[in-house]
């Protein structure tokens, strides 16, 4: 059993378990475990990957749902979701089209499925889950910002009185989307997970993020999408540094570890 399933969660707190990339667990006061875009392959060449080896065996954390954000191969990994479902096979499945539609055609049981999209919510179990977008479907062509590929979407979770938001991949201006922040804001969110890059370009920089934090009221925000492949890995210190004194707090998560929230 890994060392998270016993963890204990007081009412209106919620565990965080951070595997590194984009890839968590969290755990309510009633003992629901989702992950988040579970990502674990076990071939792992060192020119690729910063970790020889995975940081979870799937077999070990007991899942009862696994919501993802999209459909590329480091949100959606079919190896990683084919494990969880043979040690778990009641576990339940929430993505947006394209991810769902994946695992169907790898032989997960339609019964486990659901197919969400932004604006849609799902309760799961004592959790609730409203999906908002990620990148908006059309992209931002002012911006010379592309239409994604797939949905991306983000999630709000509400854990008691506790609201989470995972971003998912956001685009590059999300601080200015805010027909998005809206849908966002509403829920009042105090903790978000957020994917940043200081250079990328695809998501917010670190001032981006920033002004993300503070338009949607974050009190604490969690830098993700690091940790896991050698040519897209960041130093979360400087995120950390782009952050006033008076603003969100920021905290970073040291890789393959968990927390109580609030501490």
């Amino acid at each position: 059993m890994h060392a998270f399933e016993s963890l204990n969660i007081p009412e209106h707190h919620v565990g965080i378990h951070w595997f590194g990339q984009s890839s968590y667990a969290f755990k309510s006061a009633a003992d629901t475990i989702i992950q988040v875009d579970p990502y674990f392959p076990h071939e792992r060449t060192p020119d690729r990957f910063i970790h020889p080896d995975p940081p979870l065996v799937e077999a070990e954390l007991e899942t009862h749902y696994v919501i993802l954000t999209h459909n590329h191969g480091d949100h959606t990994c079919i190896e990683s979701i084919d494990r969880i479902h043979r040690a778990f096979p009641t576990c339940q499945y929430i993505g947006p089209p394209e991810s769902i539609q994946n695992l169907r055609e790898n032989g997960i049981p339609e019964d486990l499925l659901t197919e969400v999209t932004a604006g849609d919510t799902q309760t799961l179990t004592d959790v609730t889950a409203h999906v908002v977008w990620a990148k908006p479907p059309s992209g931002d062509p002012e911006a010379d910002i592309k239409a994604p590929d797939v949905q991306h979407l983000g999630y709000v979770l509400k854990f008691g009185s506790v609201i989470l938001w995972v971003s998912g991949d956001p685009i590059n201006n999300f601080a200015d989307r805010d027909e998005i922040l809206t849908t966002i804001s509403m829920h009042d969110p105090d903790i978000g997970i957020l994917t940043t890059h200081p250079s990328e370009g695809e998501f917010p920089f670190f001032p981006g993020a920033v002004e993300t934090a503070f338009k949607l009221g974050l009190r604490v925000v969690i830098p993700a999408h690091y940790q896991c492949f050698t040519k897209r890995n960041y130093d979360p210190s400087e995120f950390v540094n782009a952050f006033p004194e008076d603003g969100p707090f920021p905290l970073v998560l040291p890789y393959n570890s968990a927390i109580v929230y609030p501490v």
